[in-house]
């Protein structure tokens, strides 16, 4: 069943539902259609949802922090009436409160059956498009995901396409379908070509976000046609990305923390959304766990540029890198790991539930990091090299 136009929700209804998604039991597109919602609405509940939980714990200090504001609203508006008149200050008041609501909350407001308003007026006063006032969530179908998973299979195995050599595969392997939906579903999945292009196919980049410059140039090397990347030691450079895991109800994403010298994986967490916290939890769990590193790696996708997360590093002094724009062969070290993990597990594994997914790449990334050789380290493995090195140096 649809749902209802200019149906709303309650504070308890979004609270259970950013609960729902917390648990990480589900994907986001499987709650969104258990609740007729978008899966944008729920990432803002989210959003909104951690900025204010702090107040549970503040409720005082809260209550007088807004009661003080109300008191200097109260004489501002006393001087502006006696200028401007009573009815100005209500309707610029009145303005600015509305331009401050997200989507949601506006949608609220409106009244279907106003007899002196039309909905159309109503939309261009409160600032949203009258589209969007009747727009109603559609599920991503089971054949929209399977077409999901098969634009991964391709740029997993070919990481130098860009979205038409990816289209021209689609078409060969026999899809019906255009260029530039590949190129949208690329950007929801968080795929781009490993070579310099000129447009972003992934990892929303902020403008009002700081970029920082590329530190890693020298750790390259130059062996004819080829480069190779080699990083003497460990905590030396780490790196963090975000990459689409796939499951029969939707899709996850992974992001992990990994040291470029031992090709170990430090921190990994699995979620229904891809924001901030997500990378910003792994890094902290990271940074709990083991030494420092002297420079962080990441792309230039907002959830790496974000305050939040660049704020982590410049309070542990840890100097910021970022990939240059449309380069992903910068980070190249933990494509690589995501690369092996895609194909040595994931592609391979019926995963039913989240919870068996979850299960299931732990299990693979401790055997990645403890049992499984790696070439590039003389055929030794990842976690035994980085912990051999701390222990060394302290």
């Amino acid at each position: 069943m649809a749902r209802k136009k200019g149906q709303t929700y309650t504070a308890e209804q979004k609270t259970k539902i950013v609960l729902e998604l917390l648990k990480e039991e589900e994907t986001i597109s499987q709650i969104a259609t258990k609740y007729k919602i978008t899966s944008k609405s729920i990432l803002n509940w989210k959003k909104q949802f951690l900025e204010n939980a702090s107040l549970a714990f503040d409720v005082g200090g809260a209550t007088k922090a807004y009661r003080d504001e109300i008191d200097e609203l109260k004489s501002q508006n006393d001087d502006l009436a006696k200028a401007l008149g009573k009815a100005t200050i209500k309707s610029e008041w009145a303005t600015g409160k509305l331009k401050s609501l997200d989507f949601d909350n506006k949608k609220s407001l409106i009244e279907s059956k106003h007899n002196k308003i039309s909905i159309l007026e109503q939309c261009e006063a409160i600032g949203i498009s009258k589209s969007s006032y009747y727009y109603n969530p559609v599920p991503m179908s089971q054949e929209n995901i399977k077409l999901l998973h098969k634009i991964d299979e391709i740029a997993t195995d070919n990481s130098e396409y860009g979205y038409r050599f990816i289209h021209q595969q689609l078409l060969e392997d026999g899809y019906s379908i255009g260029k530039h939906r590949v190129l949208k579903y690329m950007g929801i999945l968080g795929i781009q070509a490993i070579y310099p292009q000129k447009k972003r196919l992934t990892s929303i980049k902020d403008e009002q976000h700081h970029i920082y410059k590329y530190l890693l140039k020298d750790y390259w090397t130059q062996n004819g046609k080829s480069k190779t990347v080699h990083v003497p030691n460990a905590n030396e450079v780490w790196s963090g990305d975000i990459t689409y895991i796939r499951t029969n109800g939707g899709f996850m994403y992974l992001a992990a923390v990994i040291d470029w010298h031992s090709k170990a994986i430090l921190s990994y967490k699995i979620s229904n959304s891809m924001d901030a916290t997500l990378a910003t939890d792994v890094l902290k769990d990271a940074l709990s766990k083991y030494p420092k590193p002297k420079i962080f790696n990441s792309d230039q996708g907002s959830q790496y540029t974000s305050y939040e997360h660049t704020q982590v590093l410049k309070d542990n002094d840890i100097q910021i890198s970022m990939n240059g724009k449309g380069r992903s062969i910068d980070n190249i070290v933990i494509e690589r790991f995501f690369r092996t993990l895609k194909h040595n597990n994931i592609y391979i594994s019926d995963y039913k539930s989240i919870k068996e997914l979850k299960q299931g790449v732990k299990e693979y990334i401790y055997k990645y990091n403890f049992k499984r050789f790696h070439s590039s380290l003389n055929y030794k493995k990842p976690m035994n090299v980085y912990l051999e090195q701390i222990k060394n140096v302290a």
